[in-house]
């Protein structure tokens, strides 16, 4: 696997928790999203998969360019707003390593 997909199905596997994580408690599904999330994570993995920057960014929330629709766009900061702090209950190691990319993004940026 090539840098590039590596990055991808990263990126892909934490918006895929941040969003189960926020089904679950927000909307109270068990081991399935509600229509609602499925159609965002769905809607995130096309963001992803098209994205021309992948190489060079961490994560979307440190792009430049915001390919999401703002409808899309707000609830995907809700969805990370609340699920964000929850990762680490769920899954500390990808918590850690997202907010340790997330820090070295915005270092870089700076």
């Amino acid at each position: 696997m090539d840098k590039t997909n590596k990055l991808r199905e990263r990126e892909k596997k934490v918006i895929t928790l941040m969003i189960s994580v926020y089904c679950r408690k927000k909307h109270k599904t068990k081991s399935q999203l509600c229509g609602e999330c499925s159609e965002l994570l769905d809607y995130s993995y096309q963001r992803i998969d098209k994205c021309p920057f992948i190489e060079t960014k961490t994560f979307c929330s440190q792009c430049e360019v915001k390919c999401y629709r703002p409808e899309k766009s707000e609830k995907i900061r809700q969805v990370m707003r609340f699920s964000g702090p929850r990762m680490l209950y769920h899954h500390p190691v990808l918590a850690v390593r997202h907010l340790y990319y997330t820090l070295k993004g915005k270092n870089k940026n700076n």
